[in-house]
């Protein structure tokens, strides 16, 4: 053995050194994982463009269930576009800007093509003549988007709109087991901030992945089907809830796969 001051070996000197230069540089970031901070921003940017176009939706039930109108005007371009003003207005930025190479950018033009594939093929529901209620309701549009979006994404995210378990109408929203539990545990709890998105690495479908949980509350036109007297049927067929304004009514959920 040699001692710990020997010199190398010329030839093993020479072999290191051209081993050195020859090799590539990998970058330092190389096979890290994209910061929780971006995969939060993509998070929120996905559930305010889905809020967005899904109140469009909610303010023209009125319209879209009037048997006396044909034709809507609530064309996917018309949606889509009322939409992006939305979210630019409430973010204070265009979502056409983000960069489409980007995650970020790929992923949020998923969720617009998905609310455009959504209104394009609905258009004889919305438009029909001499039908009054149509079905076509927010919770359905965003199951639908929902649906669209993960598809579109093909694999490397997926949303879905749930709440707690009693108060899923539709078998497709019902919360996974983790789902569940941050609905139990963390958004239902009283001294839980109203609105504050809960995000944790967990694993989906055995995959890894980055997974955030946006609450949402009635608002006061929701109360109509969600609202009192608990148990009286609503125009969909469902037994009211019993619900109060303010009350946890929903959660978005988000899963970025790493």
């Amino acid at each position: 053995m040699r001692s710990a001051g020997s010199a190398w070996p010329r030839w093993l000197v020479r072999v290191w050194l051209a081993l050195f230069l020859v090799a590539p540089i990998v970058p330092a970031s190389f096979g890290q994982q994209p910061p929780a901070e971006e995969d939060a921003k993509i998070a929120q940017s996905l559930a305010e463009m889905l809020r967005d176009a899904r109140a469009i939706i909610s303010n023209n039930q009125s319209r879209i269930n009037d048997p006396e109108i044909g034709d809507k005007g609530l064309t996917a371009k018309i949606v889509l576009d009322q939409a992006v003003e939305t979210y630019k207005k409430n973010t204070g930025v265009d979502p056409v800007t983000i960069d489409p190479a980007s995650r970020h950018g790929r992923l949020l033009r998923a969720m617009m093509a998905a609310i455009t594939e959504v209104i394009d093929a609905n258009q004889s529901t919305i438009n029909a003549k001499g039908i009054g209620f149509k079905a076509f309701i927010p919770a359905v549009f965003g199951r639908m988007v929902a649906e669209s979006f993960a598809r579109l994404a093909n694999g490397d995210a997926e949303l879905k709109v749930t709440a707690p378990p009693e108060l899923v109408r539709n078998r497709k929203a019902r919360p996974d087991s983790f789902e569940e539990k941050i609905i139990k545990t963390k958004l239902l709890e009283p001294a839980w901030p109203r609105g504050q998105p809960y995000s944790e690495m967990a694993d989906a479908k055995g995959r890894p992945a980055y997974r955030v949980m946006v609450p949402e509350y009635y608002a006061a036109s929701c109360l109509s089907c969600h609202g009192v007297p608990k148990g009286e049927m609503d125009i969909t067929g469902y037994p009211k809830e019993g619900a109060k304004e303010d009350d946890l009514g929903g959660v978005i959920s988000i899963t970025l796969y790493r």
